[in-house]
């Protein structure tokens, strides 16, 4: 039933892993995956080379997103990616147009991306390879970011753009309005 050949066998503990932290609450999954302790990461949310990966204290990934670090990917800490949120490193484009997109294609290219601290990546949002987002940035939901992103800034669209730059006053504010009774109820489940 199972093949047992050079490439099974690498990519087969990943299937596993991936199967086994199903099962798991967000904390055992985290240690699962070798990421920070404080890193809360949801059912289905894959993470492609983790070993690639280098995530700050306390990040939530949201279920289904998928954290494709092959070409190497950095985020912040503080930050928050959505739900089904794909973020990519690698492109495999060249690779079908030359009918070459097999396993180990030189035509695959990887790019890093980095993404920054205390940023909130919308759900339903794609990153292209290569990008760079800046410290503390909003992407609104259903975004594709194909550029790099300035830091304090919100962007949204298709592709995403800077609708909004903001500074620490402005932040400051919109805390002591949720602090002060303004906003919903801020009880974890």
């Amino acid at each position: 039933m199972f093949l047992d050949d050079e490439r099974s066998r690498r990519l087969r503990p990943g299937i596993l892993t991936d199967l086994v932290g199903q099962y798991m609450n967000d904390s055992e999954r985290a240690r699962l995956l070798g990421l920070p302790p404080s890193t809360r990461i949801r059912e289905r949310a894959k993470v492609v080379s983790p070993e690639r990966l280098v995530l700050g204290d306390h990040c939530w990934i949201g279920e289904g997103a998928v954290l494709d670090a092959s070409g190497g990917l950095e985020i912040g800490e503080h930050t928050s990616i959505g739900l089904n949120t794909l973020i990519f490193t690698h492109s495999s484009w060249l690779a079908n147009m030359m009918l070459e997109n097999h396993s180990g294609s030189d035509l695959i290219e990887r790019k890093p991306v980095r993404i920054g601290r205390g940023c909130f990546i919308g759900g339903l949002c794609f990153v292209m390879p290569g990008v760079v987002i800046g410290d503390f940035v909003t992407v609104q939901p259903l975004s594709v970011v194909a550029r790099d992103l300035p830091d304090r800034s919100l962007a949204a669209g298709n592709p995403a753009r800077v609708f909004q730059r903001y500074d620490e006053e402005h932040v400051r504010a919109e805390a002591e309005r949720v602090r002060g009774g303004g906003g919903a109820d801020r009880r974890e489940p």
